[in-house]
């Protein structure tokens, strides 16, 4: 079974076994605007949670995607190094940014469901 979570910096953790998928929320690429570069990292580098995990430029603004788990990058989504658009075509699917091996399951318990994340962003308009 998979599991959904979303922190306040509006990164999504899509949780399948021991795997977490990383991306930005809906709200946060709407918030960004046309996304035209992504910066992933290395896979094998460990991150701790609130790392900086990757960077996304839009035509607004740059902003860092930060780690809301710790673990080791197994992998990126080497699509947006091609088409960084993806991100705002399907942020909370194929713009997936990285994935993560778990290295700490707990820490999932501060992250927010998807009804919680929505009243949350509601809040922020």
């Amino acid at each position: 079974m998979s599991t959904v979570k979303f922190t306040e910096d509006h990164e999504w953790v899509l949780i399948e076994g021991d795997i977490a998928t990383i991306g930005i929320s809906n709200y946060a690429q709407e918030q960004l605007g046309d996304v035209v570069f992504v910066e992933l990292p290395e896979v094998g580098r460990e991150v701790a949670k609130g790392d900086e995990a990757a960077v996304v430029e839009s035509v607004k603004a740059a902003s860092e995607v930060y780690a809301p788990i710790s673990g080791e990058i197994v992998e990126t989504n080497d699509a947006l190094d091609e088409t960084p658009a993806k991100v705002n075509e399907d942020a909370e699917g194929a713009g997936w940014f990285v994935k993560m091996k778990l290295s700490d399951a707990s820490e999932l318990e501060e992250l927010m469901d998807e009804a919680a994340y929505n009243t949350f962003t509601a809040g922020l308009d």
